[in-house]
């Protein structure tokens, strides 16, 4: 069983960075994937950033150029970097990973873009 805790949302003004941190509570070296997820009021969840290890770094077409999925595996921390934050980007934002054949998600943490 994996736990995830998310922290670091917060109301920001338009053009606004945010770090978002996911603290794992195990080895963060035995996940295949890690991804950052997000989801609106009134919209489904979507997918933003994914390290699939040893493959490949990708991101969602609205957010490639501005956000910086990364981790660091002494702190059992995965990161989510946004920079030049838009309205469009208020979300409850989640981290997933995958360990062997199952899926793990945090309980999320509210990123509010607004003037």
């Amino acid at each position: 069983q994996v736990q995830l805790v998310e922290s670091g949302g917060g109301l920001v003004q338009p053009g606004a960075s945010l770090r978002l941190s996911c603290l794992a509570s195990g080895s963060i070296s035995s996940f295949s994937a890690m991804a950052w997820y997000r989801q609106a009021p009134g919209k489904q969840r979507e997918w933003v950033a994914l390290i699939t290890v040893g493959v490949s770094i990708t991101y969602a077409d609205s957010v490639k150029g501005r956000f910086t999925i990364s981790r660091d595996p002494a702190k059992n921390t995965i990161y989510l970097q946004m920079n030049s934050l838009k309205p469009e980007d208020s979300a409850v934002y989640y981290c997933k990973v995958r360990l062997r054949s199952s899926d793990y998600w945090g309980q999320g943490t509210q990123v509010t873009v607004s003037s």
